[in-house]
């Protein structure tokens, strides 16, 4: 599979400097981690669940979360997890390609009963996904997925979602980073990425972020996030990839505020349709939260809407700037420091200082991709439309 991989090649090959590249549940860690993208979470009860996976598949989803925890009533579990092994049976007989596909669990011992109900199918499935993360339950999770990966003779990917009020709460975060921190080392190999779940941690407050609103508008929230990157975010090779949180909104809602949509990357290739559409479907307001995503170190994010995925691996894309730039600091004659005058000639390139960031970009653009020097997120939205 590869990002953008649904358009027609000639289309890609007028998009991209250099395109994205191919990769398959196998690839190295560290590449999936970042190419996850926009992981997109579907309720295990969907009775059509597997023609759902092939039909995102075919739209250019290239992970999904197939959810047994908080989108389903607890009634419904059983007969979720029923309907998962009839549906991953489906998915097996048909053959082709799939995304990379996770289960979102309850409880640790979900993960080998699954496995074992799974069979031999279970080798379309990359891991699981484990919610309410803390040291103290983490650590059942994490030993539930190492024998069930032992007892199939192959390895299962964790995707720990950092939701619970342990985290939020400000006398018991730092410790609970702390214990986070641990556990997670110590399973390194077998972490592929860490979620957020902003939901919850607005829950605990009775908070709910409006569409013209970020995650980073609600202050408590945004501590959080900065609190997380802070200490399992680092560039120094302790770090893990961190994903966006989930945006909540897809249908058209009165606004108090005016759209963040600047009109003139539009009209430059008049795409004023376009950006009426997103405007429409409240996803201005995803589209900044992606971009602060990015600074706020996080890659990729949670999606519960197909209409989210493609803005998030547009944005998703390395601009020409970005990657001259990336490249020109990381050559070889540049070990010693120093500061460059860009490329572009419109900033101040310091070797040292944007090394971390430099290879971060190359390892984004491997996955993502680069852009033409004249092609911008609105024309990768567009033709990922039209693809």
């Amino acid at each position: 599979m590869r990002h953008f991989g649904h358009i027609p090649a000639t289309v890609r090959k007028g998009l991209f400097y250099k395109e994205p590249s191919e990769f398959g549940a196998d690839a190295p860690a560290g590449l999936l981690s970042v190419a996850l993208g926009a992981t997109l979470y579907s309720p295990a009860t969907r009775p059509r669940l597997a023609d759902d996976v092939l039909k995102q598949s075919a739209r250019g989803v290239v992970s999904m979360v197939l959810c047994l925890e908080d989108s389903i009533d607890d009634a419904d579990v059983a007969g979720a997890e029923e309907n998962l092994v009839r549906q991953f049976v489906d998915l097996a007989t048909r053959g082709g390609d799939v995304p990379l596909l996770f289960i979102r669990v309850r409880e640790p011992g979900q993960i080998p009963d699954l496995v074992g109900r799974l069979g031999d199918t279970a080798r379309l499935l990359s891991g699981f996904v484990l919610p309410k993360f803390t040291e103290e339950r983490g650590g059942a999770f994490l030993d539930a997925l190492s024998g069930a990966g032992s007892a199939v003779g192959r390895e299962f990917y964790a995707m720990p979602v950092l939701e619970s009020p342990e985290l939020l709460h400000l006398e018991t975060r730092a410790e609970t980073l702390a214990g986070i921190a641990r556990i997670v080392d110590k399973y390194r190999d077998r972490i592929l990425a860490l979620r957020l779940g902003v939901t919850d941690f607005c829950s605990a407050y009775g908070l709910r972020r409006s569409p013209d609103m970020t995650a980073y508008d609600v202050k408590i929230v945004a501590h959080v996030i900065a609190d997380v990157v802070n200490v399992l975010g680092r560039s120094d090779g302790t770090g893990f990839t961190i994903t966006g949180p989930v945006w909540e909104y897809f249908p058209r809602q009165e606004r108090m505020f005016k759209p963040q949509l600047r009109r003139s990357p539009f009209q430059e290739v008049r795409a004023d349709e376009l950006r009426t559409t997103l405007i429409e479907h409240d996803l201005d307001g995803l589209l900044r939260e992606i971009e602060l995503d990015r600074a706020n170190g996080l890659l990729g994010k949670t999606c519960i809407h197909p209409s989210h995925v493609l803005p998030v691996h547009a944005l998703s894309v390395v601009s020409h700037e970005e990657f001259s730039d990336a490249q020109d600091i990381l050559r070889p004659e540049r070990g010693g420091g120093g500061v460059l005058r860009s490329v572009y000639t419109n900033k101040m390139n310091e070797v040292k200082p944007h090394r971390a960031w430099a290879e971060r970009t190359l390892r984004r653009a491997e996955a993502f991709g680069v852009a033409r020097e004249d092609a911008g997120f609105v024309e990768l939205l567009t033709a990922g439309l039209a693809g």
